[in-house]
């Protein structure tokens, strides 16, 4: 009989099938800056000629793009981290509690920092990631376009997200 290997036990979750070892380094390896969603956001406003600085540590909750010339910061959100009710938001079946006050915490964050920032005077836009991917996607035109429609306007909130049927 083989030696019981901790590193070799699967974890099933829905369909997803791999070993606990793996689905540490998969959650280890998610970063919280240059996302995918953040990357693309980045290289079109920056074609289009904005101009922004990144992840500043000055600003409450350190925003994805500080654009000073426009007054403006923008938070682009993973679904997920951030508790979305969209089609990509799913709670985990492992471990609810922990994932439940994860992503609680998280929202009372960002409301948290959005006060902060408001307070201060930004103009703040939130993208959220299914603007981007899945099913009800935007085309990245389309995000663009609200994005440099609402750095030139004078309107201190808008959020852009999935498309509604």
């Amino acid at each position: 009989m083989p030696p019981n290997r901790p590193d070799k036990i699967k974890v099933v979750i829905g369909t997803d099938v791999v070993t606990s070892k793996k689905r540490s380094e998969m959650m280890a390896g998610i970063k919280g800056k240059n996302t995918g969603p953040e990357m693309i956001i980045r290289r079109a406003l920056f074609r289009e000629g904005f101009r922004y600085r990144l992840h500043d540590k000055k600003l409450p909750g350190k925003p994805d793009l500080v654009l000073c010339k426009y007054n403006a910061v923008v938070l682009i959100n993973g679904c997920f981290w951030h508790g979305h009710s969209c089609h990509l938001f799913k709670w985990p079946k492992s471990r609810p509690e922990f994932w439940r006050d994860k992503i609680s915490d998280n929202k009372v964050r960002d409301v948290r920092n959005i006060a902060a920032l408001t307070n201060s005077g930004w103009r703040i836009l939130t993208i959220w990631e299914c603007a981007l991917k899945g099913k009800h996607r935007r085309s990245l035109d389309d995000v663009i376009s609200k994005t440099s429609s609402f750095l030139l306007s004078d309107n201190s909130f808008r959020t852009i997200e999935y498309k509604s049927k």
